[in-house]
């Protein structure tokens, strides 16, 4: 119907320029255009006015509306319009037929498998016109790209999918031929994670359009498929470790499915969930026990169900790396309380806690425990970096702000936000409000906004409650079934002192709540901080958790063990290795980033840095790292992991003579696991391909046209071609259609 009206297809319009012929400039048609329609308004005003009474002015206005229309078409079709388009020679240039022929395409919908839905759509007419009309090249497109005689040399099975890099072998292989368009017949599925810039602005300089053709279902019509699982890489032993899993489903809402995390054949944790709606992404949190130190490759896994069409995407692999090394801690106390007995003697049972203290008992004498040394703190709290940066989280009792010198608090400020420590401030009549933190230089770091005034502690019962944000918190985790979890936080003893903490700020969790006074407060606040994390304790009762409950009773030795974990948990040393992609699906190339900074962590940037890699079957290597521009204390260095498995890293960081530190991470590569997942026709992906190439998207059904469209290119060996815009029948119809329906509404309104 197009080209019935308009004379020409689609594509001429959408990749050909309008111009005009006539002699005379442009802003001289828009001129008269203009006087035309002014002259028209003048006149039918004029007229209007002769007329009776009783004829509406607004008619009078509709035909003029419907007089400049036909004026203005009038007066553009003096200058002559034309379309100027763009075309193949016939030929002389080469058209390249990609074919998609990696494990996905041999998912078999309907009977048939999506393969032979290709195959069947190029040779239904298609391909014997690509060749008739330009010199056509067939390729196979999998891991890599490679040329075929004719479709007989397609081979399904192959383990990955990379369009990206496939495209960017064609381009450079074809830059000196005469390439006008390419042909991708694929599902979409792209293992590397999607077209990157680069390839995409080699095909736009040579103005190579991508036509793509999608083939299968844009999604199943029975499946479950995991998305992803995001945990913290490292832990440390027997912590507990939370994971968000996110999920969805086609053909099964409302069904239950049981969610599990493993160890190889151990299940860590378990839960059921209930499935939503066709296509929605449900997110659920598992938590569960770190295990004794190790790299472990978990498993995150929904299981199959009932007439499930890939069961193959149901569990994925995230690698954790669980940490022996013990973490110190520094409690400060301004008073001795039954809290801090009950701190200490809880932390003197986590064997990966170190908790060194010191209380003051009089207003100039300090009790120091848990030393590694005589002198460690005999000067009080620490005034150096090196001091206070030894230790990874720092646990503020009953203290007040002005206890500190202004550098002290400056010190516990790069403490959090340089160094990445934990800080925790405990309820206690010389702390919060009452304490002049409000006040204080470190107001900032608190997760709340204090109360103004004093007064805010008291000695009186309250209650706690899970909030909804510690539901599924490694810290409020005292019972691994959420449920059971739940009930018995309900059923703790009451706390027999409390102090407004006052607001929470916009980012900070409120994991608890507490009920005294005849009314709510928040009880356990945290949040994240610079590289560190802050929270707050509202109360210095906890310890009556343990003196009244029954004997062998857990809740408050393991909240406080989890909550000093949590504190050190970002914790790092000075030298800091990362990967972007711990689990690496159908790819080698690994980019090894390390972080280096000194014992007062400032950025070291005449480090010598080197990663020592060991692999599978004895596989070594020593790379050197270099600086990151732009980036003090940044180093990276790129490697291609040409086998499958895991692979261990050491990152060392010397400066001089000196040590400045290690650290150790594990990465993976995996292959023929990424064609599992997302196997729904990514036709969003081969849409984008095609628009911002210049080509277009079709289904098999449509591809009538395809061969015509193909011809309109900028790229290879093309001539251009002028097409007359005057005699498109739409100019007719519309010129008749103008004329008609002003006649017939003046004899129907009587206007002149």
């Amino acid at each position: 119907m197009f080209e019935v009206l308009f004379k020409y297809p689609r594509d001429v319009f959408a990749k050909g320029r309008i111009v005009f012929l006539a002699a005379w400039p442009t802003w001289v048609l828009w001129l008269l255009v203009a006087a035309a329609v002014a002259g028209l308004g003048l006149l039918m005003r004029a007229r209007m006015a002769q007329a009776a009474p009783s004829v509406r002015r607004w008619r009078g206005a509709a035909i003029w509306l419907l007089q400049s229309a036909l004026a203005s078409i009038l007066l553009v079709l003096l200058w002559q319009p034309v379309i100027l388009i763009t075309h193949l020679k016939a030929q002389q240039d080469i058209i390249a037929v990609l074919v998609d022929d990696s494990r996905s395409m041999t998912i078999t919908e309907d009977g048939t498998t999506r393969l032979d839905q290709a195959l069947k759509a190029l040779q239904n007419g298609v391909l014997a016109g690509l060749q008739q009309k330009f010199q056509t090249r067939i390729y196979r497109l999998d891991s890599t790209l490679t040329r075929i005689d004719d479709l007989k040399g397609l081979r399904p099975g192959e383990p990955a999918t990379h369009i990206a890099d496939g495209l960017k072998q064609l381009s450079e292989e074809t830059s000196d031929l005469p390439l006008g368009a390419i042909v991708l017949v694929s599902d979409g599925a792209e293992n590397v994670g999607g077209i990157d810039l680069d390839t995409i602005s080699a095909l736009r300089a040579r103005r190579i359009p991508v036509h793509t053709i999608g083939v299968g279902r844009e999604h199943p019509a029975h499946d479950v498929e995991i998305d992803d699982a995001t945990l913290t890489p490292r832990a440390l032993a027997t912590s507990r470790v939370a994971a968000l899993v996110r999920f969805h489903q086609f053909g099964y809402k409302g069904h239950k499915a049981v969610l599990t995390v493993r160890d190889g054949q151990n299940v860590l944790a378990g839960r059921d969930v209930v499935l939503i709606g066709d296509g929605d992404t449900q997110s659920e949190t598992l938590v569960f026990n770190a295990g004794a130190a190790g790299a472990k490759a978990l498993q995150f896994g929904l299981e199959v169900l009932p007439s499930e069409e890939n069961g193959a995407n149901n569990s994925l692999v995230r690698l954790l790396t669980v940490e022996s090394d013990k973490r110190r801690v520094l409690y400060v106390e301004g008073e001795p309380r039954w809290d801090y007995a009950f701190v200490r003697r809880a932390e003197a049972d986590d064997n990966m806690v170190q908790l060194a203290s010191m209380l003051r008992t009089t207003e100039n004498k300090i009790y120091r425990q848990g030393l590694q040394s005589a002198s460690e703190l005999a000067g009080g709290f620490p005034t150096k970096p090196e001091e206070l940066f030894g230790y990874h989280a720092l646990i503020i009792g009953s203290v007040e702000a002005n206890y500190f010198t202004p550098a002290q608090q400056q010190l516990i400020r790069d403490f959090v936000d340089r160094r990445g420590g934990g800080l925790l401030f405990v309820a206690g009549r010389g702390a919060f409000s009452d304490g002049g933190w409000g006040a204080s230089s470190l107001a900032d770091l608190l997760p709340v906004v204090l109360p103004g005034g004093k007064g805010q502690y008291h000695v009186d019962p309250a209650t706690v409650a899970l909030a909804p944000a510690g539901i599924d918190s490694p810290i409020m985790r005292i019972d691994d079934l959420p449920a059971a979890n739940a009930e018995r936080w309900q059923k703790l003893p009451a706390m027999m002192d409390y102090q407004d903490p006052g607001t929470p700020k916009p980012g900070a969790a409120v994991l608890a709540n507490m009920f005294g006074g005849g009314r709510q407060m928040p009880l356990l606040v945290t949040e994240n901080y610079g590289h560190g994390r802050t929270a707050v304790l509202a109360s210095g009762g906890t310890w009556r958790w343990q003196m009244q409950s029954a004997v062998g009773n857990p809740t408050h030795d393991r909240f406080w063990q989890q909550l000093v974990r949590w504190l050190v948990g970002d914790a790092t040393g000075p030298v800091v290795a990362s990967v972007p992609n711990p689990v690496m699906f159908d790819d080698s190339h690994v980019v090894l980033s390390a972080e280096v900074r000194g014992k007062d962590f400032q950025p070291v940037e005449d480090a010598r840095v080197e990663a020592h890699i060991i692999g599978p079957n004895g596989l070594t290597a020593n790379l050197d790292m270099t600086p990151v521009p732009d980036a003090p204390g940044s180093f990276q260095v790129e490697w291609t992991a040409d086998k499958t498995g895991s692979y261990l890293t050491e990152v060392t960081a010397v400066r001089g003579a000196e040590s400045l530190g290690r650290d150790v991470l594990t990465f993976q590569r995996i292959d023929g696991i990424a064609e599992n997942f997302h196997t729904g026709q990514n036709r969003d992906l081969l849409e984008r391909l095609s628009a911002q190439t210049g080509g277009r998207y079709w289904r098999p059904q449509d591809l009538s046209k395809l061969v015509d469209s193909i011809d309109y290119s900028e790229a290879g060996v093309t001539t251009r071609e002028v097409l007359d815009l005057w005699n498109m029948p739409i100019v007719f119809l519309a010129i008749v259609l103008l004329r008609g329906c002003e006649w017939l509404l003046r004899r129907k309104w009587g206007v002149v």
